[in-house]
């Protein structure tokens, strides 16, 4: 596998930055290796390509987070060299040491990551965006950081507006350091995204597309940047496979509308 040429990844870079910060959302269908990277990647819609990282780890055989660094990488390598467009990589919490994971990441085409907090202290946090920006810069990429906060999706039994509170000065903070996005995950309601708009900044927040979740046009409508589909993406794929697999053991004929190999 080849490595992706220095000035090919700091151009595409510079592409992701312009989508982020464009007035028009930017979607990425997350995947999880080369041929959902290609099958994605084909559709005329797609501007950017997004990992997840609960589906890398599945298809490794690991659960959500526990996936060894160089396997991840291995795979974000994979879906790098499967398409021409940006790739952004879920990295977990950074693997221990977020400036040395996304130097690496940077090593084999990725030009953006999600890293998560998990609710650490925030000086801890913080630390960990200015390495990754550091880093970054070391390598000449201007790197599109998606830092998450999970004050919303871990906050637990407090009252929602002290999680909301807590997301939006955990993410300034990221934001003051150098991150380009600042991700939310959650099943964020219309007051809860204007909140965060207003305390984030137009065209910072990102989001997820989860079940009960606004549409991606009001979400665009409200100020947000992006939104992704994590795991759900192969959530879907697998139930599809599960119920071919039924019905094979059922009558035992493949659909007739099964798309022909290529």
């Amino acid at each position: 596998m080849s490595t992706p040429a220095p000035d090919s990844t700091a151009q595409k870079a510079l592409t992701l930055k312009a989508l982020h910060e464009s007035d028009t959302i930017l979607r990425v269908v997350n995947v999880w290796d080369a041929i959902t990277t290609r099958t994605v990647a084909a559709l005329p819609e797609t501007k950017a390509i997004a990992t997840a990282g609960h589906s890398v780890a599945a298809s490794y055989g690991y659960a959500d987070g526990e996936i060894p660094l160089d396997l991840a990488l291995e795979a974000v390598a994979r879906i790098v060299a499967a398409t021409d467009l940006p790739v952004t990589a879920d990295l977990d919490d950074g693997h221990g040491d977020a400036g040395e994971t996304v130097r690496r990441a940077i090593g084999v085409g990725a030009v953006g990551a999600n890293v998560e907090d998990r609710l650490r202290p925030l000086d801890e946090s913080v630390a960990a965006v200015r390495a990754i920006v550091a880093a970054a810069a070391a390598e000449g990429v201007e790197f599109q950081l998606n830092a998450r906060t999970d004050a919303i999706a871990r906050g637990g039994d407090r009252p929602l507006d002290e999680s909301i509170d807590d997301a939006i000065a955990r993410g300034r903070a990221f934001l003051d350091e150098g991150a380009s996005l600042v991700f939310v995950p959650g099943v964020l309601d219309r007051p809860t995204t204007e909140r965060l708009v207003e305390g984030l900044g137009w065209r910072k927040l990102s989001v997820i597309g989860l079940p009960g979740a606004l549409r991606a046009a009001e979400y665009e409508e409200l100020g947000v940047a992006r939104i992704s589909y994590g795991p759900l993406t192969q959530r879907h794929a697998l139930r599809a496979f599960r119920d071919l697999a039924v019905d094979l053991y059922g009558d035992g004929v493949v659909p007739e509308d099964t798309p022909p190999l290529n």
